[in-house]
């Protein structure tokens, strides 16, 4: 360590005075104050100390050098502090500045994120008073791989707000006021074209009452989502396809109404399950009928009512006009037409009809087929019996009349011969 310090002081002051940031040049005169110091303390150059030994006379050199020596360790401090003091006044930074730790400090504006240090991985904005942000709020920001906006008051967030953050897997947003989300507002990384790397996204506790078409599309990656506590009425089954990787689902604590607007979207509930999802309760808040039921526990055939109401409102459709390919276009994930060749404006995009996904539920085919199977094997069993039961039978009818046909002639000697025999003994009598 003296070996850095000597070669540090060797750069920074060569001539006896400080490079950077030095108050006192090194040609100028000294102080008033130093300059008397010195000469109290110098001897007379006639004057020799006893003992006959002689003593090196100071110079200009020698109080060049000794003069800026506090200075150029100022210096060299000065030059080795600034890496580890570039955080943000209000926050702390942990981990030699991998997380940044702004939260409960009373923010109502983001603090300077451009002084965080290099590298930079979790950004901590909790318990905050934010409400509103801007849509270049985390540009060049592609180094975080977590952004904590829990417990805010942020009620509306810019689209294309996270657009640089193409690292980031974890994204809070619990306990805010958002009541509308943007179809761009998730869309990460697409500068480059890379796949967004989000896996955890948390927007319980908002006033969300809808999740738009379009809003989930870029996040292939997604496993783990939260939407408990909104004012959720019902899904769209389209706004939730595209997350293939989803493995965690929260629902519960919205107001919902189990009717044929949630029909398909309990299909794609049932597909994740049967794929080993998980998804919490949720409860039906209308009709009265179905109030406080788990809408994964209602039968299906409570909703065959639905097609009915289809077919009626479809105008002689029939299931192409249910599926899309009626009146309306189907979309497509790439955004391009049907014909892969020119891409489909954002005016058109509103008019294309998502196709519905087939199967609607594998498991309730499989365990339809395994049942039918069951009973069909059953009743075939119950005929076999029964036309083995009924051979036998006729069998032994038959066997018991041929042997009735056989004794009949017998018994018909038997009684004739009696008669013979009563009449030859009332003949000897008499």
């Amino acid at each position: 360590m003296l070996g850095v310090l000597v070669s540090l002081f060797a750069v920074a002051c060569p001539s006896g005075g400080c490079r950077h940031g030095s108050l006192t040049p090194p040609n100028s005169p000294p102080p008033l104050r130093q300059r008397k110091a010195a000469e109290h303390c110098v001897m007379p150059p006639h004057i020799h100390p006893p003992g006959g030994i002689h003593l090196p006379l100071p110079n200009s050199t020698t109080h060049h050098l000794a003069r800026p020596v506090f200075l150029c360790v100022l210096c060299i401090l000065a030059v080795l502090l600034p890496p580890a003091s570039s955080c943000p006044s209000p926050c702390l930074c942990y981990s030699d500045g991998l997380v940044v730790d702004c939260g409960g400090r009373g923010l109502s504006s983001l603090p300077p994120l451009h002084l965080l240090p290099p590298g930079s991985r979790s950004l901590l904005l909790a318990n905050n008073k934010l409400a509103s942000l801007g849509a270049s709020a985390f540009a060049n920001l592609s180094s975080l791989e977590e952004l904590d906006l829990s417990n805010n008051y942020l009620d509306n967030l810019p689209a294309g707000l996270f657009r640089d953050m193409s690292n980031l897997t974890r994204l809070t947003l619990h306990n805010n006021s958002l009541t509308v989300m943007d179809r761009e507002l998730f869309q990460v990384g697409t500068v480059d074209y890379t796949t967004p790397c989000l896996v955890h996204l948390d927007l319980s506790l908002n006033g969300l009452s809808s999740v738009p078409l379009g809003v989930l599309d870029e996040l292939q990656s997604l496993r783990w989502l939260s939407l408990a506590g909104n004012r959720l009425h019902g899904l769209e089954r389209a706004a939730f396809e595209p997350l293939a990787n989803l493995q965690h689902l929260e629902l519960g604590h919205n107001p919902w109404e189990c009717d044929c607007n949630l029909r398909d979207f309990k299909h794609w509930m049932e597909w994740l399950l049967y794929r080993g999802g998980k998804v919490d309760a949720v409860e039906c808040t209308l009709p009265k009928d179905l109030r406080g039921r788990d809408i994964r526990g209602v039968p299906i055939e409570m909703f065959n009512y639905c097609l009915q109401l289809e077919d009626e409102n479809g105008g002689g459709g029939g299931e192409g006009s249910r599926s899309g390919q009626g009146g309306s276009p189907p979309c497509s994930r790439n955004g391009l037409n049907p014909s892969g060749a020119t891409p489909i404006s954002d005016n058109s995009k509103t008019d294309c009809v998502r196709a519905r996904y087939r199967p609607v539920s594998v498991r309730r085919a499989i365990g339809t087929v395994v049942i039918a199977g069951v009973v069909c094997g059953i009743v075939c069993i119950m005929m076999v019996a029964a036309a083995a039961y009924g051979c036998i039978y006729a069998s032994l009818m038959a066997k018991y009349q041929r042997e009735l046909k056989k004794r009949q002639p017998l018994m018909g000697d038997g009684e004739g011969d009696g008669e013979d025999r009563e009449d030859k003994q009332i003949s000897s009598v008499a």
